[in-house]
């Protein structure tokens, strides 16, 4: 008669993925994300897809949405109101800044309904929920490349016609402000995200104070416009610096100085820290809340 071999349980080592609970107030894990790298192509795939599956026009949308806002633009502020565009020609001026504007309002928006719109699939597998925001800033990134592209088509129809516009070598600068524009939209997405969570009304007001932060941020005035006594709390919104940036590295229009960049950069950073962290602590136990 055989015997039956007692069961031995297994090591902890033989454990593929072992989930713990976050102890440390900066323990960000931001390796992980770099695990969940195939995730996140997953996620750009299903967004860049999804947001014009069953549209008429399509990708269209990335190349009209722009160019018709920037024609409002053009009309409504440089015709009627005639607002000043720092000599350079009104469409142009305002298309480099809702370019910019756009990549950066789209992430602060998706990212700001991560646990909203994801709650069911969040509360039934684990990933890193960071994946999320992430993959929303590098599908907006996509949408950018296209919408960039239009605007350098722009400009260089612009030149040729002699339009007063010098573009400079400080066009090398194009990925640190992208990348500041990512961290930001990314951390304040986080940051509301969390909120929403506890406080529904604050998804619901979120495109309106968006579309004030817009006209705060150089997108419809120049910061030469703004009286100088109160440039100073204008370079606090770490947007204004990064469009003024823009201006003067294509257009060659602008007001910009190294320490309003590093001001822009280092509050940009700051927020992007502090939403990884309420994010993080929010996503313990957002079901309970959501």
């Amino acid at each position: 008669m055989s015997e039956i071999a007692p069961s031995v349980s297994r090591p902890d080592a033989e454990w593929q993925k072992v989930i713990r609970p976050s102890s440390r107030l900066l323990d960000l894990r931001l390796s992980e994300l770099w695990q969940y790298r195939d995730l996140i192509y997953l996620f750009v795939k299903r967004d860049f897809v999804a947001t014009y599956k069953q549209t008429i026009l399509g990708p269209l949308w990335f190349v009209i949405q722009p160019l018709m806002t920037t024609l409002i633009f053009t009309v409504i502020f440089g015709n009627i109101a005639q607002l000043s565009t720092d000599k350079t020609p009104a469409f142009l001026f305002y298309l480099c800044g809702i370019v910019a504007w756009s990549y950066f309002a789209e992430c602060l928006n998706k990212s700001a309904a991560t646990f909203s719109s994801n709650a069911n699939i969040f509360s039934k597998v684990y990933f890193p929920r960071l994946t999320v925001p992430i993959a929303n800033a590098i599908t907006n990134l996509l949408t950018f490349a296209i919408q960039f592209t239009i605007f350098i088509v722009v400009l260089a129809y612009f030149i040729i016609k002699g339009a007063p516009i010098e573009p400079s070598y400080r066009v090398v600068v194009l990925p640190l402000l992208v990348l500041q524009m990512a961290l930001l939209g990314i951390g304040f997405g986080c940051i509301v995200s969390s909120l929403t969570t506890r406080y529904r009304d604050l998804g619901i007001v979120m495109g309106f104070l968006v579309q004030l932060w817009m006209y705060g941020s150089c997108v419809i005035i120049p910061l030469s416009e703004v009286k100088p006594e109160w440039q100073p709390f204008f370079v606090l919104n770490p947007m204004v610096p990064v469009i003024e940036s823009f201006r003067f590295a294509f257009l060659g229009a602008g007001t910009v100085t190294i320490p309003q960049l590093l001001t822009g950069a280092v509050v940009s950073l700051v927020v992007f820290i502090v939403g990884i962290v309420v994010f993080r602590k929010t996503e313990r136990n957002f079901s309970d809340t959501i």
